[in-house]
């Protein structure tokens, strides 16, 4: 028995940080008055302040004001107006699996907890247990999947020589995965390198992945707020929806509703019939009882409100293109900035990546001479959030990829 004065957990060593969230942690430490933190993947106003939408406080109040609502337990599946109008925004509203009821969805713990409860299902109900990721990919994937249960492995997806897409690469590792075999995609704004294969590419990639019965699982972080227009961003995942074939969809309402803390998100699975969604959904329920019994309402709530008013809907989908359209511009002043001083390289990935993220190319020890000199923090690999850069920070940023450029190789 442990004596009284030493604790039971004294062999539990100290955890290193999170490789994402421990840059804020270390920007936060920082006293210095020019530092700049382009970490974390969370939208700043042109003010460097969080942002919380209109339509968002819109909804909160006619929610707060509704004195009919209770704050009683959600079913196991979340709130079904969420769900329903949910797998509407990535499928459409004229997605025949909709109409067809071959959609099981739940409300889960935003994206993350959106793809923990599919790796889990797969890992019970599916007969291969492998899912491959693209290298690079979100940090958290790896321990998501391999925590739910699954072997994970990996595809080539980036090519560091042109910074864009190394697509020969990813289609010959899909073509030696085994049948049957689970491949994550990202719908849009792939995360970290903001680099996406072209619709053409996609159908490629579909035709392949049928042709060998790869299952493809989207995560889906970035609806909207990589383009600008919702649609348009989920194009990739409605491809594979349209040829009546099985999916799964993870969606997260993090960004492209600010609802980060909410923590708002759903697990839609596409199935060839509806007598088998009906057995997936309880199956589902089952995986999410032990987990975490049934998810929050308020957030919830708040997305369920806006999807289902057209004028709030549209007052959303201008609110989402402005954060767009600004991220946008950070990149073309980036861009900018960096040819005006002749810095050594073609930055024209900047321009051309989309999304939150920058792949920047720049390698770990150029990284840590910016934060050391220059006290701009961001992820080791090179990955600079878009959204934390202002107009007033371009052109120290600028100077500090000019100097690790041209001092650090």
């Amino acid at each position: 028995m442990a004596s009284l004065e030493g604790s039971v957990f004294s062999s539990v060593v100290q955890a290193p940080e999170d490789p994402i969230l421990g840059v804020t942690v270390a920007y936060n430490k920082d006293p210095s008055p020019v530092k700049v933190n382009l970490g974390v993947g969370a939208y700043r106003t042109e003010e460097g302040k969080p942002l919380v939408l209109n339509v968002v406080r819109r909804a909160e109040q006619l929610l707060v004001n509704d004195l009919s609502r209770v704050k009683e337990y959600l079913p196991i599946t979340g709130l079904a107006d969420f769900n329903k109008l949910s797998a509407k925004l990535i499928f459409g509203s004229d997605s025949p699996a909709i109409q067809e009821n071959r959609v099981a969805t739940v409300q889960c713990l935003s994206g993350t907890g959106s793809l923990r409860v599919g790796g889990e299902f797969l890992a019970r109900h599916y007969h291969e247990r492998t899912i491959y990721i693209p290298q690079p990919t979100w940090g958290n994937h790896t321990k998501v999947f391999t925590l739910a249960g699954l072997s994970v492995k990996t595809y080539r997806y980036y090519d560091p020589a042109t910074r864009g897409l190394d697509f020969e690469g990813l289609l010959a590792d899909l073509s030696v995965a085994p049948p049957g075999a689970i491949v994550l995609l990202h719908a849009c704004a792939h995360n970290p390198t903001g680099v996406d294969p072209t619709l053409d590419q996609y159908e490629q990639i579909r035709l392949l992945m049928r042709s060998k019965g790869l299952l493809p699982f989207f995560d889906s972080a970035y609806q909207g707020f990589a383009s600008g227009n919702l649609d348009a961003d989920a194009q990739s995942v409605r491809l594979f929806v349209a040829d009546g074939g099985e999916c799964l969809t993870a969606q997260s309402y993090a960004k492209n509703m600010g609802l980060y803390g909410e923590r708002v998100g759903a697990l839609s699975i596409v199935c060839k019939s509806a007598d088998v969604t009906v057995r997936v959904e309880s199956q589902l329920k089952l995986v999410i009882r032990p987990m975490y019994s049934n998810p929050p309402i308020h957030g919830a709530s708040i997305v369920a409100t806006i999807l289902k008013d057209r004028e709030m809907y549209e007052e959303w989908t201008i609110e989402l293109k402005a954060m767009a359209d600004r991220i946008i511009n950070m990149r073309q002043l980036l861009f900018e900035a960096l040819r005006t001083r002749g810095t050594p390289g073609d930055w024209g990935h900047i321009i051309k990546q989309i999304g939150m993220f920058t792949f920047t190319g720049l390698n770990r020890e150029q990284v840590a001479f910016m934060t050391k000199e220059y006290h701009i923090y961001m992820t080791s690999d090179g990955r600079i959030s878009m959204a934390g850069l202002r107009s007033q920070t371009v052109p120290h940023l600028a100077d500090a990829i000019h100097a690790a450029v041209t001092q650090i190789q």
